[in-house]
């Protein structure tokens, strides 16, 4: 998928191919769920999840694969060992498959990222 234009989140899931839009509304489902007081955006054609101003979180449906964006440098340092072996980038865990994502593992992220703030990478 290019970079989504649309101005909210409801309006990305629209545009997704239907074979990911499940998977996609799952985790904005978990976002909303596990992150409180955080604010949903679109930022950088994506949803995002920001608190004080800084985004925390996003995800993405790419052309290849599902992306998590986990900027949070802390929170990937303290989950390297469940980490170990996902395709991940910098601060990208990608899921080549819809139905390969690691549900408890994002929601463990999650929780780990609304516990409190860290470092931004």
């Amino acid at each position: 998928m290019v970079q989504s234009k649309a101005e909210d989140v409801d309006g990305y899931l629209a545009e997704v191919p239907d074979e990911r839009r499940e998977v996609l509304t799952r985790l904005r489902e978990l976002c909303r769920t596990e992150l409180k007081g955080f604010t949903e955006v679109m930022a950088y054609g994506m949803p995002g999840y920001e608190r004080d101003g800084t985004i925390e979180i996003s995800f993405a449906s790419q052309k290849q694969y599902i992306s998590f964006y986990l900027v949070r440098s802390d929170v990937r340092e303290a989950f390297e060992q469940r980490l170990e072996g996902q395709d991940m980038g910098k601060g990208c865990l990608r899921f080549r498959r819809p139905e390969k994502v690691d549900f408890d593992l994002v929601r463990d992220l999650l929780t780990a990222i609304a516990a409190g703030p860290g470092k931004i990478c």
